[in-house]
């Protein structure tokens, strides 16, 4: 035990060394990237100040720019089960390759995912109140003590399994399939039940009919399967460009060909939610004209769904199509059509018509505001580096730049 620990501790302070250092092109990347957190950290600190007027949600719209965001990248942290699946259940080499980048991108995902939940609270120092022992979190009844369960566990279980596989991979040792395959396969329901709680707490509001239903939580899924695959593909991508890391052309082939089977459920499960809200012709169709055409006024985010709706269906041409998804740039494409697409469909396209017109009928117009915008993109700036810093570490090892030396 004395071994390891000696060695963990040398790996951890190497690591940090590691990561520190690169070529200009790296350092001009880290340096973004303080950027972007640092103008995120002055726009919250005046969140802190005033409160969350400097956003511009209010009673009607409560939910905004910060919750579409966690929506969508709570679908980024889930969808690493579609590597997790066929590289370990069914041990396909290609993807196995990369499956461990799939766990680094999850786990920076959910580092994102709390951190927006946090700034939108408006009074983080009240968490306590969730807290067993402490607060009075209301355990088994409130969905948020279950969202919060669930992305910590799939936090820790992912953190835990891609430290152990780098750290083994840096000692020189083989890992120990007995010990962490069962560790694994719990990953696989675990990324499905955070998706499905996060899409539960929409569908448990009974007073917002647009997302109270049933069909919710599958959309949920089949959109995470569209968007967490496609960035990575786009990652895989620029890794390949950077550092001479392998990654096959048969690992990207085959996650489009996954795409295309996912962005075909999520489009026929958009279809049935269409015909259902548009056939019935219910008084709770309001919602739906919003987000489709537009309300009295000429007010909607019709926009919005539409861009959505073209981003997803170009993308799925492309991955269903052979000729199409084999072409490595045309793929890139799609990729990039399905990230956009998914991002706006369970963003704004999915928060304002749950929320517009409100219970008593009043329309407010919503757009983030700059304050917004700045804190959001200082949110993404901490996810980004800090999947930088684990893909830089894992990859050196790969390469055999970095590994422990034993005298």
């Amino acid at each position: 035990m004395k071994v390891y620990l000696a060695e963990f501790w040398h790996f951890s302070k190497e690591s940090l060394a590691l990561v520190t250092r690169g070529s200009h092109g790296y350092m001009a990347w880290l340096a973004l990237l303080v950027m972007m957190i640092l103008g995120g950290a002055w726009a919250y600190s005046n969140q802190l100040s005033f409160g969350l007027v400097t956003s511009n949600m209010r009673d009607p719209v409560s939910w905004g720019f910060y919750i579409g965001n966690f929506a969508f990248l709570v679908g980024v942290a889930a969808a690493a089960v579609i590597l997790i699946i066929p590289a370990y259940i069914y041990n396909w080499g290609p993807i196995r390759e990369v499956a461990l980048l799939g766990e680094l991108l999850a786990i920076s995902a959910i580092i994102m995912c709390m951190l927006f939940v946090t700034i939108d609270i408006g009074r983080p120092e009240m968490v306590w109140h969730m807290m067993p022992g402490v607060g009075t979190p209301n355990f088994p009844y409130s969905l948020l003590v279950w969202d919060v369960f669930v992305l910590s566990a799939y936090f820790v279980l992912n953190f835990f399994v891609a430290t152990y596989l780098v750290f083994m991979s840096y000692t020189g040792r083989k890992y120990n399939p007995a010990f962490i395959m069962p560790i694994i396969f719990l990953s696989i329901p675990l990324a499905i039940s955070i998706h499905t709680v996060t899409a539960f707490l929409f569908m448990g509001l009974k007073a917002r009919p647009f997302w109270n239903e049933a069909i919710l939580a599958p959309r949920f899924l089949a959109s995470a399967f569209c968007s967490g695959p496609a960035l990575l593909v786009l990652i895989f991508q620029v890794l390949r460009k950077v550092r001479p890391i392998q990654i096959s052309d048969a690992a990207l082939r085959k996650i489009g060909e996954l795409l295309a089977y996912a962005m075909a459920i999520n489009l026929f499960l958009l279809g049935c939610e269409v015909f259902k809200e548009f056939y019935s012709h219910s008084h709770h169709i309001i919602h739906a004209q919003f987000q489709w055409f537009s309300l009295e006024g000429g007010y909607g985010i019709a926009g919005y769904s539409l861009f959505a709706l073209t981003c997803n269906v170009t993308a799925f041409v492309i991955f269903i199509v052979p000729a199409f998804r084999n072409r490595i740039p045309v793929l890139l494409c799609g990729c990039v059509l399905a990230v956009a697409g998914v991002y706006v469909e369970k963003g704004l396209g999915l928060l304002l018509p749950g929320l517009t017109p409100d219970v008593i009928g009043e329309v407010y117009r919503y757009t983030p505001s700059l304050n917004e915008l700045m804190v959001g993109a200082g949110i993404w700036g901490v996810g980004l580096l800090s999947f930088t810093f684990m893909a830089k570490i894992s990859i050196a090892i790969t390469l055999g730049e970095f590994g422990y030396r034993r005298t």
